[in-house]
């Protein structure tokens, strides 16, 4: 199989290409450049988001692959905004717009979303069915889906990944909580009693290539782990894999500094169940907090 892999310099984008290669499959990948993380075996081709694609310029494709956007976790101002919400959604729209010009169209495409579609829900169980929410995350989610979902119109199979936060040695957002809880600093936010959903990295690879075979999921699939946890619980069982205590509570004023909205949504609830790719036969290596951790660190 053919894959084209959007996003590919990317933390996670990376190990999918390798992923793929490694099964086999062939690999095209756009980006602004070429990278030098990425095995010469994987076709590079260049791509602004701000303009169509020349799909036509490459052989057959089987699938696609669809993760790049402007990274979210930065200070935010108006202008970071419209880059987050353009990369992502006028993005997808010059990439679906370009497949009116294959002969052949893919089969299937992948395209990424993330579980911010379902804003703060306290301590309600959220599956793909559940509603969204209109804060500037959910509203972004929820346009990102929209124009992705325009591919189903050239018969392309297509399904967008809610993405929880990904836990990985290498990117996501474990290496920045590392240092805080190594020097023993690190705490619960607020009162701890948000839940917080997240992802190990393999397991979402996996859980790509598994979303991309298999024909019986369509339009949605979150992108998490069964077993989310409170973000106390998540304190100590960090604290614990690196056997250092975690007795503070950090308030949201103290996280002010990263930007007022960006910094609310770390104290937000989300209990996201992956209930999708449980009922298509998917099977987490990393399903609970404590097996994620000690693989990690």
């Amino acid at each position: 199989m053919t894959y084209l892999v959007t996003g590919a310099t990317g933390f996670i984008g990376t190990k999918l290409v390798h992923a793929l290669l490694a099964r086999g499959d062939a690999v095209y990948y756009l980006a602004r450049r070429r990278s030098g993380k990425l095995p010469s075996q994987a076709s590079f081709h260049p791509w602004d988001t701000a303009r169509q694609p020349e799909l036509n310029a490459l052989s057959r494709i089987d699938g696609i692959f669809h993760l790049a956007g402007e990274p979210i976790a930065q200070r935010w101002s108006a202008s970071v905004k419209k880059r987050i919400y353009d990369s992502r959604v006028q993005g997808t729209k010059n990439l679906v717009a370009a497949l009116a010009g294959l002969q052949h169209r893919p089969g299937v495409l992948v395209s990424a979303s993330a579980i911010g579609y379902y804003g703060d829900r306290g301590n309600e169980v959220l599956a793909e069915t559940s509603e969204p929410q209109t804060d500037f995350l959910a509203r972004l989610c929820q346009d990102w889906e929209q124009a992705a979902a325009g591919a189903r119109g050239f018969g392309v199979r297509t399904v967008s990944i809610r993405i929880a936060p990904v836990l990985g040695r290498e990117g996501g957002v474990l290496p920045a909580m590392l240092t805080p809880f190594r020097l023993g600093v690190g705490g619960r936010l607020g009162d701890g009693k948000q839940w917080m959903s997240w992802i190990h990295v393999d397991d979402l690879i996996r859980l790509l290539l598994f979303v991309a075979d298999t024909a019986s999921i369509e339009n949605a699939a979150n992108g998490s782990s069964p077993q989310p946890v409170t973000n106390v619980d998540f304190t100590k069982a960090l604290a614990s894999a690196l056997h250092r205590p975690a007795l503070l509570s950090i308030p949201k004023f103290a996280m002010r500094w990263l930007q007022e909205e960006l910094a609310g949504y770390l104290f937000k609830s989300q209990r996201v169940i992956p209930k999708a790719a449980l009922e298509a036969g998917f099977r987490f290596d990393y399903p609970d907090l404590k097996s994620a951790l000690q693989n990690l660190v």
